[in-house]
């Protein structure tokens, strides 16, 4: 039976991303466009058991599109993980009239919102919002792009000090599970090798690739690794390894760490914020739940929320190939 949806509440979880806040902008001014109210929860989940929920209006977004982070800040909850703790959750939202919500963020975000969806049936729509593009169901997440170019950019100039110091540089990137970051931004800023998760390359190839560059006539490296890559124990492991088995090059690691989720998001970013905001307040309205907002082919879709969390996002074999020739 179709749900009559009076208010909607909007919440970020998990680690923030570029493109949160303006996600959050378009949920709340749809809510206003389809004259339903609206409201912020802070703090994700351990704010809804604490019914830290606040009503916003049109008027209470101007100005956050461009501003990275989210303005309803982010927490991980324990407590939201036990049955005592989601039906506190359930209470708070009862307590606020809210009838649906919408959760912006990862997978264990989802899953969290699934859970409780289920356990309450309570109307629940997701939208993807980590910089690590590993969401399945979605070809881009928001933050995903401005973390890919603040990666490149901070990658050229590291560039400009290799090649000025005939160096070879390590540039860890994010990316715990997944290798998109790595893999997108060394193609885009032409590394010699890429190390993900996804591919083992292995200690043996990378120095053989690495001393193959070296006699081409090449007199500065880039190697781009994933936080996750199992190559080596760690990216500082790795430098030592390469260093010792390969004099010759002078060797130098660089953590670009949590600048990349930091920072305004891309115009890429900002729009698809705003078309996953209203297709998020859209469905809810047309009475869809457990559903994930995402985008396909440059069209907007609703994917199953347990497939969202249960299937992976995978590597391009395409752009794998890529870096490969790449690389010569």
């Amino acid at each position: 039976m179709k749900r009559f949806i009076k208010k909607i509440a909007v919440m970020t979880s998990g680690g923030d991303s570029p493109g949160m806040n303006a996600a959050i902008r378009a949920v709340v001014r749809s809510c206003a466009y389809y004259k339903l109210e609206c409201a912020g929860i802070y703090r994700g989940y351990q704010g809804m058991i604490e019914g830290d929920i606040v009503p916003m209006s049109a008027r209470d977004v101007h100005h956050i599109i461009q501003k990275g982070g989210t303005v309803l800040k982010s927490a991980r909850s324990k407590e939201f993980r036990t049955v005592e703790g989601r039906k506190k959750a359930h209470e708070a939202l009862k307590k606020f009239n809210i009838d649906a919500l919408v959760v912006i963020g990862g997978d264990g975000s989802f899953t969290g919102g699934m859970i409780f969806s289920e356990e309450f049936d309570f109307p629940v729509i997701g939208i993807p919002g980590t910089i690590d593009n590993d969401i399945f169901g979605t070809d881009y997440t928001l933050g995903y792009d401005t973390a890919l170019n603040t990666a490149v950019e901070v990658i050229d100039k590291i560039r400009d000090t290799a090649s000025s110091h005939n160096r070879l540089f390590f540039v860890e990137v994010m990316g715990r599970d997944s290798g998109f970051i790595a893999l997108n931004s060394g193609i885009g800023a032409g590394a010699e090798e890429i190390l993900i998760p996804e591919e083992d390359m292995g200690l043996d190839r990378l120095l053989d690739s690495l001393e193959k560059s070296r006699r081409s006539g090449k007199s500065s490296s880039l190697v781009v690794v994933a936080e996750g890559d199992k190559t080596g124990s760690n990216v500082f492991d790795l430098a030592n390894y390469v260093e010792t088995n390969l004099p010759q090059y002078d060797v130098r690691v660089s953590v670009l760490g949590h600048m990349q989720r930091g920072g305004a998001p891309s115009c890429f970013d900002r729009v698809l914020a705003s078309r996953m905001g209203v297709k998020a307040v859209e469905l809810l309205i047309d009475g869809e739940t457990n559903k994930m907002v995402g985008v396909q082919n440059n069209e907007i879709v609703a994917v199953d929320l347990e497939n969202a969390v249960k299937e992976h996002h995978k590597i391009s074999a395409e752009m794998l190939r890529i870096s490969d020739i790449m690389s010569v």
